[in-house]
């Protein structure tokens, strides 16, 4: 009988050797994993404000997990992997409501049509009033939710860790499409959260496809091949979408694990450009540039008209970066030791270092009105505001 074997039994294995690795290094013994990089003096000064801090719950608690935080209408939503969602003001930092679900939450907060969503290792979905923080419906789905719900125009969202993707009821979660897709037998421990434009929902899969559906019928209007497997062994095979995808001016800047960056047509899923690069934390984008962490914790900008390589960072190799966020003309990455590397857009130099905590940041910072908030794996939050802002 043939298994499909996951990252959840492997993490057990790995457990000596830290819950945190990247995935290139979680079939590496402990003699093959590179050091990370030891940090270099930083002179300069941007004049980056600390704004406030708050703790927010347990974090992940050292698990691999989707606990993402969300800023939408001046709050920031958090949870944590004991049950606990918050909302807390973005500008003060103040608690407004806490919930606890009871439930071993893995995957949000995500928010839309006055909801706040969050999942569970257990597979159930839980959807909260973003005022008051009630719980208005609770419904269990196929599989563990490792990634972030999303809801729009009376749909929500969510890609669950079976290849699953389900369109259901905002008013009371009942499911009105869902879309089966296999899942390669060795794959990382993780899921695609799906992005909503446009009346469109754009996931990634497993199995290195980007695919577009109707938010309202779940109809397929497009899918695209970012990464074709290849190798002889189910390892050398995988090309997971897991990471963060960008959408700017109609474009979707997606990236694969031991695969491709690729640029495609929002509306067509034409595959615009790709270039060899691996990456399992994902890409961010402007008008100028697409910057994305690669699997050796380098931090890359590229042309988004063609993949062409603008600039390369390789001072923070191997710190386990978290996929990049861009604050005018800086790019931002958290790392394994709490710091936030600031970095010039326009040549990747290091130009300053924040620090929340002592604990990894995996999520990557969100940018809102001039505004990084920052949470690390073990529940801080913070929030700072960069020069000129």
């Amino acid at each position: 009988m043939l298994y499909r074997i996951t990252i959840p039994v492997l993490t057990l294995l790995l457990t000596g050797c830290g819950s945190m690795m990247s995935p290139s290094e979680w079939f590496a013994s402990e003699d093959n994993v590179d050091p990370p990089a030891e940090l270099v003096e930083i002179t300069s000064n941007i004049g980056a404000q600390t704004l406030w801090t708050a703790s927010a719950g347990k974090g992940t608690d050292g698990q691999r997990l989707e606990l993402v935080p969300y800023v939408h209408d001046g709050r920031v939503y958090v949870a944590d992997s004991e049950g606990n969602v918050e909302a807390i003001d973005a500008v003060s930092g103040n608690s407004i409501w806490e919930t606890e679900t009871e439930l071993p939450l893995s995957g949000g907060p995500g928010a839309g049509d006055d909801l706040v969503l969050v999942g569970s290792r257990d597979g159930d979905l839980i959807a909260l009033d973003a005022m008051s923080g009630q719980e208005k419906w609770r419904r269990h789905l196929s599989s563990e939710i490792l990634s972030v719900p999303k809801a729009s125009n009376g749909r929500v969202i969510v890609h669950t860790m079976d290849g699953n993707l389900f369109g259901l009821n905002a008013a009371d979660g009942e499911k009105v499409w869902d879309f089966k897709r296999s899942v390669p037998v060795l794959s990382l421990r993780g899921s695609s959260s799906p992005v909503i434009s446009d009346g469109k929902v754009i996931c990634g899969f497993a199995s290195g496809k980007l695919i577009s559906f109707d938010l309202l019928s779940g109809e397929v209007l497009w899918e695209s091949s970012i990464s074709v497997p290849s190798g002889r062994t189910e390892l050398e095979r995988m090309v997971d979408i897991d990471g963060e995808l960008a959408v700017v001016d109609g474009i979707v800047y997606v990236a694969t694990f031991q695969g491709d960056l690729a640029a495609v047509s929002f509306d067509t899923g034409v595959v615009l450009w790709r270039r060899d690069m691996s990456s399992h934390a994902g890409a961010a984008a402007d008008m100028f540039q697409v910057y994305i962490s690669d699997a050796e914790d380098h931090v890359w900008a590229v042309d988004p008209r063609n993949g062409a390589a603008l600039w390369k960072q390789k001072k923070l190799h191997a710190r386990k970066l978290s996929a990049p966020a861009v604050l005018g003309e800086f790019v931002l990455v958290g790392d394994l030791e709490g710091y936030v590397h600031w970095l010039s857009s326009e040549d990747g130099s290091l130009v300053a270092r924040t620090r929340v905590g002592d604990d990894p940041i995996s999520t990557p910072p969100i940018v809102r009105d001039g505004v990084v908030y920052v949470y690390g794996d073990g529940g801080k939050l913070a929030a700072f505001r960069g020069p000129n802002q």
